[in-house]
């Protein structure tokens, strides 16, 4: 049975969970034919098993726990109410909900019935919904009430679900208390069916359409289940906004794989001394976060909260040195990076009892070969991060979804993820940047990440983002738009301050010769924006002109 191969890997990486050799070298992806995650895993696992698989917890507001067997139950009930409602095997269903349990049930209830699910955010406009109804074929929509008026004028003939209110021509989701805890399905799924439909971020053009089936992800996600470190009876809270493909990472797929609790905590604001408390109020295990979290996190005396942590991981862009080393002075417990894509899982990661290289996100994970590929074909030690098809491993997708429908197969000898990265002589990759982010200045290669993560270490900086300035003489100079911690000007003497810090720990080719003060832009999953940065930069050069509050190197003669 495909679901007896995909627990006998699973139970594998649990066993190598810490001999990252022997992982690597005999893990091999189940070998799957009809496989429904929902049904075949979840379900069978959350037989009379009374341990949460959900405990949210809101701020001011309480907390709700619900058992694997419950939310098994439940997912049933809605399930059959979704297919009263007309909702069938391969029905586009836009999922458009915050971190509340209907997001959990409604997920495992349109897998259980065939369905495609179209993550969404709740910070689309009605531009966005248009192109998912568009390009992405929806036909039935599931929401809150808060977010339901963006809908009022999206044409149509869906469904149109309303979770946690009531509206005129919507179903209301409370309806489905009353359908049958018993679901029997329409047939059998094939592990290749699909499953998700992604729209990622787009930082350049239109986002693309990213097709994912019963078996890349929920399977997949074997390899980020063990970057994480995750196994049965953890706590894991990830921070990460549903809609996005890290939600379903680490909040829906690797802990569930495990048999771990996804632990949610709402907050009306972000704010660190609240999240620090409900760690250890409730005995939180493993936490996973983005940078800009981490950031903020290491603002407080870290070592005042005893944590009960036993992992935690950073993910979305790498992390700085001098964050890893203040948590780890505070936890005694080194933040682990990794890598992956909304089009795959984890495909590199600092994986569980390892040694952790300072910058570097890990080596490849179980499952995944990963080559160093330059535009000619050829192998470098610092290229675009590829994996090798003939080789493919099972956690990427099937392809990308053209404008008319069709699945775009992947082809020629290797999938590029548009990455760059170095290896070491030990194997250890570090990511340099976007392909298209890395900029020559003077003649040199110059990576944004490189000079981002030395301006971060200063203390007045929150963000950075590098790129490249024209010049006439040096073709371009590096360039930092800074965002400035609470207190600190965006002054002359501010920026004296960080040329200094910039010329103490950067080669001299790698300076950075122009600073501005301002916001950053950034996507709705919350990437920062280079190419517009570039863009905008490009177009200030070109018309002679400076930012309000921009400062040039030689402005200063007291640097000289």
């Amino acid at each position: 049975m495909s679901a007896d191969a995909f627990h006998a890997a699973r139970d594998f990486l649990f066993r190598t969970r810490e001999d990252y050799e022997t992982a690597y070298r005999d893990f091999r992806w189940p070998k799957l034919d009809r496989f429904n995650w929902a049904l075949d895993h979840f379900d069978a696992m959350a037989k009379s098993n009374e341990r949460p698989a959900l405990w949210q917890v809101d701020e001011g507001a309480g907390e709700i726990k619900v058992s694997f067997a419950a939310m098994s139950a439940r997912s049933n009930q809605v399930a059959n109410w979704f297919r009263s409602l007309g909702v069938k095997r391969g029905d586009r269903v836009l999922l458009m909900l915050g971190n509340v349990v209907p997001l959990w049930e409604s997920l495992l209830a349109a897998m259980k019935l065939g369905a495609v699910i179209v993550p969404a955010t709740t910070l689309l406009t009605r531009d966005d919904l248009l192109d998912r109804f568009s390009r992405g074929r929806v036909r039935h929509v599931i929401t809150g009430a808060a977010n339901a008026s963006k809908f009022d004028d999206l044409p149509g003939d869906y469904t149109r679900i309303i979770v946690g209110g009531e509206k005129p021509d919507w179903h209301s989701y409370s309806s489905a208390d009353t359908a049958s805890t018993s679901f029997t399905p329409d047939g059998e799924t094939k592990a290749t069916d699909p499953l998700l439909l992604y729209f990622t971020s787009g930082t350049t053009s239109k986002p693309k359409l990213v097709l994912h089936s019963h078996q890349s992800y929920p399977v997949g996600h074997l390899s980020t289940m063990y970057w994480l470190g995750l196994k049965p009876g953890d706590v894991h809270l990830n921070i990460s906004s549903p809609g996005w493909a890290k939600h379903a990472w680490s909040c829906i797929f690797a802990p569930w794989n495990a048999g771990a609790t996804v632990f949610l905590f709402n907050q009306p604001r972000f704010s660190a001394k609240p999240l620090l408390d409900t760690l250890v109020r409730c005995g939180v295990t493993t936490f996973c976060a983005p940078p800009t979290v981490w950031r903020i996190l290491i603002q407080e005396d870290l070592a005042t909260w005893k944590v009960k942590l036993s992992e935690v991981i950073g993910a979305g862009e790498p992390l700085n040195p001098e964050v890893i080393e203040r948590v780890r002075a505070a936890w005694g417990l080194t933040i682990r990076d990794g890598y992956g894509q909304t089009e795959t899982t984890a495909q590199v990661g600092n994986s569980p009892g390892q040694s952790v290289k300072a910058g570097s996100m890990g080596r490849p994970l179980p499952g995944y070969t990963v080559r160093l590929v330059d535009p000619d074909g050829k192998e470098q030690t610092e290229a675009e991060i590829c994996l090798p098809l003939a080789d493919r491993p099972l956690g990427l997708m099937q392809g990308y979804q053209d404008d008319d429908g069709r699945i775009r197969p992947l082809e020629g000898e290797v999938y590029r993820t548009g990455d760059v990265a170095h290896r070491d002589a030990d194997g250890y990759l570090t990511y340099v940047g976007r392909a298209d982010d890395v900029f020559k200045a003077s003649d040199y290669r110059i990576s944004p990440f490189e000079l981002e993560s030395v301006m971060i270490e200063h203390a007045a900086v929150v963000e950075a983002a590098i790129v490249p300035s024209p010049d006439p003489l040096r073709l371009a100079v590096p360039k930092a738009f800074i965002v400035l911690a609470s207190g600190r000007k965006p002054d002359r003497d501010t920026a004296l301050a960080l040329f200094r810090h910039a010329r103490d720990h950067l080669s001299p080719f790698k300076r950075v010769r122009r600073i501005e003060f301002s916001d950053l832009p950034k996507t709705i999953s919350g990437k920062i924006r280079r190419v517009e940065l570039r863009r905008n930069e490009a177009e200030q050069r070109q018309a002679g002109k400076r930012g309000a509050a921009e400062f040039w190197e030689e402005d200063f003669p007291e640097l000289k």
